[in-house]
């Protein structure tokens, strides 16, 4: 339960501050290009550093990284609450995507490591992960509920939560030995990694300002990809690496990992698109738009006790297939909305849509992602399939800030019908995405050797 409600309030920390991103905007006068390094900074800082994250654990021990990152997550929720600066604000952001970069895959390994590979992980597994779907679609209701008071309520709720977590993990957490092999921490790996997406998503972020074809956007883009790169060398070089790239020729774990990226990539983009349009487009209250939102979070909040016999009786690849195929469809059918919609007839039908493809898909991507692995990289695992699916969403979330701002700036200026027509763009993505994802999971397996068969690297 403290693990679950540390990944439950990662996801809740997202949501909610995506609900009161208007809000912000304006009281701080940010446009949507600004608006979106709230979000991005977050998932950026959470993503970056996952790995190292997950591998630390593994080297200095899981309760030791557990408590102190969530230590710092629960003060700079505070600070975000607090200040008023907008550069500020995505700073703490920022750090706070660096504390859960640590708390995620440290939670996650915690559970592998104490529960028995089968039917005891599943089950422990899906109701891990269904805890942050949950958290991350009640975390609209919530965040309305919090930004109808003020949005800095959005950043403080997370502080009381966090402090009586550290303290009830200091009772529970098992404890833990750090590892005994001989190993290095892969500093430089990690910092590559970092200043790659960094400059990458502020690349895709900008262009639309300074142009496609400006010597700042090739520049950006052609540095991006050198750091990468050299990221790349670095992994195949060092020791001890912060990925072990032939993990991802293991069973279903490169497919997993890029059906998180989909998966992840696409609502968060849709629900950045949605709140923008609910409350700029229809004019909308927070909480208003919270609980038309509400059968999302509900359908996957109830999942939990039944998503690991889903995934006994079905097997986790059926589930992550009509997962993502619910999901597209959701996306697909919201096309069709106009500056008056139907609720029940033309927002619903996605919404209980999105709910169902969350809740199948989420938990068994994770299953399928970690199944197979020894212990020993359990940490290394986890961190390199919640990377994916936050650095995805940072990635498929700039492009699609970029093709916002491309169709012009939306403020008070625009009519209803130019807003939504600016955001269809981004719907559209959302749906594209999704189906990829879904051509990747539905993509042949190919056979591979099982790890223990293997020599380590």
């Amino acid at each position: 339960m403290v693990v679950c409600t540390v990944l439950a309030l990662d996801g809740l920390d997202v949501s909610m501050v995506g609900v009161a991103l208007p809000s912000i905007g304006h009281e701080l006068h940010l446009g949507t290009d600004s608006l979106q390094w709230i979000v991005s900074a977050y998932v950026l800082g959470y993503g970056s550093l996952l790995l190292l994250g997950g591998r630390l654990a593994d080297l200095l021990g899981r309760r030791r990284i557990f408590l102190i990152a969530l230590t710092v997550f629960a003060a700079a929720s505070l600070l975000g609450g607090l200040v008023n600066d907008p550069t500020l604000l995505i700073a703490t952001r920022f750090v706070k995507g660096l504390a859960a970069a640590f708390t995620a895959p440290t939670g996650f390994s915690i559970i592998t490591t104490n529960f028995a590979e089968g039917r005891e992980r599943n089950k422990a597994l899906s109701i891990f992960t269904t805890f942050g779907a949950s958290g991350f679609s009640l975390g609209l209701v919530v965040g309305g509920l919090m930004t109808s008071l003020s949005w800095r309520w959005t950043f403080l709720v997370s502080v009381p939560i966090a402090v009586t977590v550290v303290l009830l993990g200091m009772l529970f957490i098992p404890r833990d030995k750090p590892s005994t092999e001989e190993s290095g921490h892969d500093v430089w790996g990690a910092v590559t990694l970092a200043l790659g997406m960094l400059g990458l998503v502020y690349t895709l972020v900008s262009a639309p300002e300074k142009g496609w074809g400006s010597v700042a956007t090739i520049a950006g883009f052609a540095i991006s990809a050198a750091v990468l790169a050299t990221f790349a060398v670095i992994e195949n070089r060092v020791k001890h690496p912060l990925i072990r790239f032939g993990i991802l020729r293991e069973g279903w774990v490169a497919r997993a990992n890029l059906s998180a990226v989909g998966l992840f990539g696409s609502y968060l983009s849709f629900q950045f698109i949605l709140t923008m349009y609910l409350q700029s487009v229809l004019g909308w209250s927070p909480l208003g738009m919270a609980f038309a939102l509400l059968p999302t979070g509900l359908l996957v909040a109830t999942s939990a006790p039944f998503a690991d016999r889903f995934i006994e009786k079905f097997g986790a690849p059926k589930l992550i297939l009509t997962g993502l195929t619910a999901m597209g469809l959701g996306y697909v059918l919201f096309l069709r909305v106009g500056t008056s919609p139907n609720y029940v007839l033309d927002i619903l039908p996605s919404v209980i849509l999105l709910g169902i493809g969350f809740a199948l898909a989420f938990p068994s991507i994770n299953v399928q992602a970690t199944a197979g692995i020894r212990d020993s990289e359990q940490g290394l695992a986890a961190g390199l399939i919640q990377t994916s699916t936050q650095v995805g969403a940072a990635l498929v979330l700039a492009v699609t800030t970029a093709l916002v701002s491309g169709h012009g700036q939306a403020d008070g200026t625009l009519s209803a019908a130019a807003m939504l027509d600016q955001y269809r763009p981004g719907l559209v993505l959302s749906a594209a995405v999704a189906i990829a994802a879904l051509l990747v999971a539905a993509s042949p397996a190919r056979r591979r050797r099982a790890l223990a068969r293997q020599p380590a690297v």
